[in-house]
């Protein structure tokens, strides 16, 4: 786990690769865009359902480092539809206790967007009921050196020795810092990879992989997924 303070872990952290959106549209014979939009509407009632769950902490991957060799049509589309939706949404989550939070690399993003992103992790800081961390320009080799880098100039500072670099260390170092790691991992639309989502968080994490596309994903797919996971035995390589 990457946080010091052990009560942050008493309720459990999902993470949800919400993938499908465009080809879910598409088959309805609309656009990609259509996909997105209905995929952001889809996001309000899982985070509603969360703490009813015992959930505490929610992760959802909105926009993948790579997703910027999409078409311009479609990056400008989404960055659009993340300034709609923050800013439509943000009442509502802060009125029922939900702490935003946002991480990927942000210099590359387009600077009101970025603002935004602050402006809301500022205004929802004090709240506690749950965690919902959106993932935008995020991929984890990205974020890995990203942190050896920290780490490295660290070293070099006189911060820290060789010695002293451990998992903890780069752990604090990773976007996620302050996070407990992800106990499971849902992947919707079928598709059985991680595609650059948490690599290092999600190292022990238990994997679900649902056949239905994001837009379709209900709240009682949710629980379903929730339900296997109680069921699960988690062993983190040791014997049962």
């Amino acid at each position: 786990m990457n946080s010091a303070d052990p009560a942050i872990n008493t309720k459990r952290h999902i993470a949800i690769i919400m993938d499908g959106n465009g080809r879910w549209a598409l088959k309805q014979g609309r656009s990609r865009l259509f996909g997105h939009q209905a995929g952001a509407e889809r996001l309000r009632g899982i985070v509603e359902a969360c703490p009813e769950a015992g959930v505490g902490f929610l992760t959802v991957f909105a926009f993948s480092t790579e997703n910027w060799k999409r078409g311009a049509t479609e990056v400008v589309a989404l960055t659009d539809l993340f300034h709609l939706y923050m800013r439509r949404e943000a009442p509502a989550l802060l009125k029922s206790g939900v702490k935003l939070r946002f991480i990927g690399d942000r210099s590359g993003l387009d600077a009101a967007l970025a603002s935004e992103m602050v402006r809301l992790e500022r205004e929802t800081a004090g709240n506690h009921d749950l965690t919902l961390t959106v993932a935008i320009n995020y991929g984890s080799r990205n974020e890995i050196v990203h942190a050896a880098r920290q780490v490295a100039q660290a070293a070099i500072d006189g911060q820290l020795s060789i010695e002293d670099i451990d998992e903890p260390t780069l752990a604090a170092a990773m976007f996620t810092s302050g996070l407990p790691d992800p106990d499971l991992i849902i992947r919707t639309s079928g598709e059985s990879r991680l595609s650059n989502f948490l690599l290092w968080q999600g190292s022990y994490a238990e994997i679900d992989i649902v056949a239905t596309p994001w837009p379709d994903f209900s709240v009682t797919h949710f629980k379903a997924c929730v339900e296997r996971f109680n069921h699960r035995q988690r062993r983190f390589g040791a014997l049962s």
